[in-house]
Parts: structure tokens; sequence; C-alpha cells
């Protein structure tokens, strides 16, 4: 025999040959189908119900729903949201209905990618899932709060599916081996690395293990080790959805490391996005949005940091261009902390939408010409550089009859130590020109 597969369906990806037949052959999910969890107990009920499978790609959201077809003697009919839209909806119903009328078999639609559909589209579903024609199945990668519209996501279940572990992954190997699909052997290192660059995606780890055997055929190898597959995968790319959750996981991993002084953890997340395929401005743009929000007037040298770092990439490219993102990254991790400005913008941005249009106080108002001036525009102004310190001690700024509201309140951390310091001194003037008046 020198082909390394069996001669049974050789035209069939290996992913599809190895799909499971029967529940207890799907990989891991086991918080969703272990006994007594709730897509095992849907299946035991015998009753199929439409529901939202939420997860990364590869974790069997596609094989859960045709299992449940068969379990439940449905007709399936699938559908993507990537190439469909209202008319192959119209034709999936008209098929539902006839399907119905001829053998009175219910039918589970399945739609993958979901989130791809726009309102209108996910609309359509929603009569025929109330008259009970259909029983729908969408699969999403995406956030389904965000991304499904809340009339469809009330009437169905939402169910979590998680990226495989390392023992799933690796037991799908052995498993594949079993059945004599192929004919070399896989050293332990081998393995690894394939379950590592599958990344708890099973049809990834199954594609390359197909990649594998093709070049085990074509250089007659028997036995893989750790080596030849490296060197068959020249590229070990990890699973990143670049609108998927993975991506604004890693996102916010990176933002919440920064935030929290962890230099190796903040620089590992860089990483980890740029090997992912993460757009390299994108990842800029999110640095100077860090140095804005969460270090602010601690140190405002990391916004300049920040911008120099998106800069220097405009202009050198990768790699090197990348080495200046992970020193701002390392900069804006060790930097002192401070979101005062960011809560005081929000403040001010509550208080004026909610406090009613008051006027501009007359001392500081614009008076270009005559009349404006006869008005009393710009009268009692007082120029602060003509004050002591530069400072007009007890002039008002605010609307009339406006208390206060104490927006900012600096931080003792970095730069904005010396900032507090200097409004504390600004509201002793106030304090002496107060006690002044009164005398």
């Amino acid at each position: 025999m020198n082909d390394l597969f069996a001669k049974r369906e050789p035209d069939a990806p290996l992913a599809e040959r190895m799909r499971p037949r029967t529940l207890d052959e799907v990989v891991g999910q086991q918080h969703l189908l272990g006994a007594g969890k709730p897509l095992r107990l849907a299946f035991e009920a015998g009753k199929p119900h439409s529901m939202i499978l939420w997860g990364p790609p590869g974790v069997g959201k596609t094989t859960l729903a045709r299992l449940m077809a068969q379990a439940f003697d449905a007709e399936f009919i699938a559908i993507s949201a990537v190439l469909a839209g209202v008319k192959e909806i119209r034709e999936a119903v008209a098929r539902a209905e006839v399907v119905l009328q001829q053998s009175g078999r219910r039918t589970i639609l399945f739609v993958d990618e979901v989130h791809r559909f726009n309102k209108s589209q996910q609309d359509a579903f929603l009569p025929f899932v109330e008259q009970g024609l259909i029983t729908f199945i969408g699969a999403t990668t995406e956030n389904p709060s965000f991304e499904v519209n809340s009339a469809l996501l009330s009437r169905a279940a939402v169910y979590v599916l998680q990226p495989l572990t390392d023992a799933d992954l690796a037991g799908l190997i052995a498993r594949t081996i079993s059945k004599s699909l192929f004919l070399f052997t896989l050293s332990d290192a081998a393995r690894d690395s394939l379950v590592a660059y599958a990344d708890g995606d099973a049809r990834r780890l199954l594609n390359m293990l197909e990649q594998v055997a093709t070049a085990a055929t074509q250089s007659k190898q028997t036995a893989i080790d750790d080596d030849f597959v490296k060197q068959t995968l020249t590229q070990s790319l990890r699973r990143f959805d670049k609108g998927g959750d993975a991506f604004y996981d890693q996102i916010s991993a990176l933002h919440k490391s920064v935030r929290g002084s962890a230099p190796d953890a903040a620089l590992y997340w860089l990483v980890r996005m740029l090997d992912g395929g993460a757009d390299p401005l994108y990842l800029g743009r999110r640095l100077i949005r860090m140095a804005v929000e969460d270090i602010g007037l601690a140190d405002a040298r990391a916004l300049r940091m920040a911008l120099d770092a998106c800069e220097t990439y405009e202009r050198l490219g990768s790699p090197e261009g990348e080495l200046a993102l992970a020193e701002a990254t390392i900069y804006l991790a060790v930097a002192p902390k401070s979101n005062a400005a960011y809560v005081a913008y929000n403040r001010a941005r509550e208080l004026v939408r909610n406090d009613p249009s008051r006027p501009v106080p007359e001392h500081l108002r614009n008076a270009p010409t005559k009349l404006m001036k006869d008005l009393g525009y710009g009268r009692e102004y007082r120029y602060a550089h003509d004050e002591p310190e530069a400072y007009a001690a007890g002039e008002n700024y605010l609307p009339e009859g406006m208390k206060p509201p104490g927006l900012y309140e600096p931080t003792d951390r970095g730069l904005e130590g010396k900032i507090a310091e200097k409004l504390a001194r600004l509201q002793e003037l106030d304090r002496n020109k107060l006690d002044r008046n009164k005398k």
C-alpha cells in the first residue's frame, strides 16, 4: 500500500472523515455534553429547541447541529451567512414546509457564522421559529450579546463552547491513528507540536495532520519526528480571528496588563497578537488609548511615546517597527498610572448631559465690538498674568450659580502629584482672597 491513507473515501478531507457520528465521539465540551449537562439533557429529552452555539473555530459547532438533526430524525438544512441572503433563507423555509407536509418531520436550520447576517436577515427567521416550522441553530465565533439581535436571542438558548484542551487534541490524534488512516508513527514531540500549533482547533489539527501525511508519503517517511513536523508546517500561526472574541480577549489582556503595571505580561500579549496577524498600527492605536486613559497626566510623556511608536512603525515597517511598539508597551506598563483625567472627562460629560444650558458669565464673554462692551461683555475680567503668581485668586470661571463640580481629582502618582500640589496652592490663594474680602 503506497498511500498513507486508507482507500475508503479517498477524496474526503480528513476532518470530514473524522467527524463524530455519535454524541459519544465528540471531543471536549464536557461542560455541555457530560452526564446531566445541558446539551446532553437536550439530546436525551428528544425534543429539539432553538439555540446559539458560541465558540471559536474547530470546536464542534457544526458537528453538534448535525448530530442533533440525526438524534431527532429531523431534516438538516445548512446555510452560511457569509454566502447566503434573504433569498436562501426563503428557500430553506420553503423546503422545510415541503418536508413537514410530505413526511411530518421537522427541520433543523443550521446557520453558520450567523453574526454575519444583518438585523433584517436575522429577523426573517423569527416568524418561522415562533410557528415551530424550523428549529433554529446558529453558530458564531462572536459574542451573541452584541452580534445577534435581541428578538432572535430571546428565542434561543445560548451554549458556550470552549477551545479544545491539549488532552482533547492529543486524544483526537490517537483516535485518528488508531483508525489506520496513516502508515507512519508519530513521536511524542511531534504530537505535542501538532497540538500546540492547533491551538484548540480540531479542524486545524486534522488539516495539519493531513498535510504531514502528504509530506510523509512524498518523502517516504514512516517515522515522523518533531523536526519533520516543523519543516512541513512552515508557519506556526496561532488561531486568530481578527473580528472575533479571540481578538478582543487578547486586546483586553494587553490593556489590563499595561494598566496593571505588568511589563512581561503586556509584552507577551503584544507579541501574541503580532504573531497572530494583528495589524501593528491597530495595536499602536490601542497603546495611544492606554496612554490617555490609564496613564494620563501622571506621565504626559507616555502619550508621546505611543504616538512616536506608531510613527516609527509607519516609517520602518515590519519587523523593525514592531520593536518601537514593544518599547512603548514596556514604557506604558512601568509608567505611573492615573485615570483621573479620564474620570474627570466622563464626569464632565455626565454633568453637561443632565445640566441645563447655562449662559457664559458676562466677564468671560468675548467683546470684539463697542455694543458688546456697552452690554458689559468682558467687564471686570481679571487678566491672570497681571496678578501675583499669574493667578487671579478668587475669580469664578463657571456659570453663575453653579457650584464647583469637583470633576478633576489628581492622584499623588508621578507628575500628577505635582499637579495636585499646584492646585492645592491655588485653592489656598482663593481662600486667602475670600478671607480678605470678608474683612
